[in-house]
This record gives C-alpha cells, structure tokens and sequence, in this order.
C-alpha cells in the first residue's frame, strides 16, 4: 500500500522484526520503548517513533499503557517479513522458489475475453513464449499459501504492458514461471498471472498455460494442487521489469477454464 511505501523503511522493519521474534506474530506482547531502543541500539523516542509508523501503515496493532504497550504483527506486517525473508533466501540459497498449494475453483469467465484480446495476446506470444489457452485456471489458496504469496515479491516476474484501443484503455500485469502439480501429474510451463488490479484478493490465484490444464491434469472444482513458482525469463530476449507500464489498470484476468 502506498501509506506503507511512504513511512516504513528498513529501521521500521527492523523493530517490526523483533517484535515478531517475542511472539508478536502469534500474540501481544509488551513492550518498552527503552527496551526496545536498546534492541535497536536507538533512543527510547526513536523506537517509540518506529512503532507509530508501523502502527499508522497497518503492519502493528498498539495498545499503549502506563507502563509500556502491547504490540502485535498485522497481517499486513507479516506478509512484509515474509518478503524480507524471500530476499534472504534468494541472497543465500540458490534457485530458491516459492510453492503455493490450493484447489481448483471456478471463476467469472471473463478470462477468455481479456486473454483473447490481441494487445495481450501479442505480448504473451513474444514474451511467454506461447499462445496461452483462452482461460485461467483459479486457485483458491490455503491459509498458510495466502501468507506465503508475499514471497513472490521477491520472484522476478514478466512485464505485460498495458495498452489502449479505441474505447479503452487495458492495464498491465505481471507473469510468474508456474509448474502446476495434481495427483494427475505435473504440467509446464505455465505462469500465474497477477494484473495490477483485479477483482480477486490474496485467496486467490490465476494460471495461464499453452493448454487447458482442467484436461491436462484431469481436474474437477475442489481438487487440490500445488502451483511452483520461480523466476521467469521474457522469450525475447529482455529481462524481467524492463518494459514499462503507464497505462490505467484494467479489471484483471478474472476467469475460469
């Protein structure tokens, strides 16, 4: 969020991160600000001024008392030290992916329509490498994948450039390696697709591919999969995040196969 990008930097993450590691994540624990700022080798009003702008960006909840406050790790919170520990992991561990798990759901059909578009299409020809199936394969994922989804933030991933017509105007998104895995086997390359804005939330994920995976994989609503993601290289030649996208953000991919 934007509140998040403007006010925390990598101090405020710092004193999120112990906070977390005193239980923080599981419940709340009291904390001092002198503690605290001993902690951070930083003044009590300088740890105190961390955990407001963790408070105000929705990463920390705060109940301050007469002799210190209770803090606990948001939601929020915890998806932005699950990033920092996906950057750790790409820093020390080589070839480090993220696996979600999930089952299969059905969507709202409109996949086919904007997949089939031809300013899409195009990219994802030159880009991906394939003409993808005119579908998404929908994934509503498990509790402990919604919190792992922060991790791909640290996944490189494949710009796909928003663009307009004469009516118009379609926004970017961003493609993501994918093997998908089901008790009917394993299917790739495929890609989860993240618009820059779509009606899904976190719950859930979109996967394109060369083929219909519903009959590749022998899949029904319900079933359980695990989709693999890894870093992702553009077909054509250039890297991940080199093209830009300027254009308003459409409604997303939102479908089914």
């Amino acid at each position: 969020m934007a509140t998040t990008a403007r006010t925390v930097g990598h101090d405020e993450v710092a004193a999120l991160k112990t906070v977390a590691l005193r239980g923080g994540l599981r419940e709340p624990v009291k904390v001092s600000c002198s503690a605290l700022g001993d902690r951070l080798d930083a003044s009590s009003q300088t740890a105190s001024r961390r955990l407001q702008r963790l408070e105000e960006a929705g990463l920390l909840d705060r109940d301050v008392v007469s002799d210190g406050q209770w803090v606990s790790v948001t939601d929020e919170g915890e998806r932005r030290l699950r990033a920092e520990y996906a950057d750790y992991r790409r820093v020390f561990e080589d070839g480090t992916g993220l696996t979600l798990s999930g089952t299969v759901t059905g969507g709202m059909g409109e996949g086919r329509h904007y997949i089939s578009l031809s300013g899409y299409m195009a990219q994802f020809r030159e880009r991906l490498g394939y003409e993808p199936f005119l579908g998404t394969l929908n994934v509503a994922l498990t509790e402990a994948s919604v919190r792992a989804r922060a991790g791909m933030d640290s996944v490189d991933g494949v710009p796909i450039d928003g663009w307009e017509d004469d009516e118009r105007t379609f926004g970017p998104a961003t493609c993501y390696a994918a093997r998908v895995e089901a008790t009917g086997g394993s299917f790739e390359p495929a890609h989860v697709i993240v618009p820059e804005r779509t009606h899904h939330d976190e719950e859930q994920l979109e996967v394109i591919a060369p083929a219909k995976l519903r009959d590749e994989l022998g899949l029904d609503d319900g079933d359980e999969l695990t989709v693999s993601v890894e870093d992702a290289v553009r077909a054509d030649g250039p890297t991940a995040g080199d093209a830009d996208a300027d254009e308003e953000p459409a409604g997303g991919t939102e479908a089914t196969e």
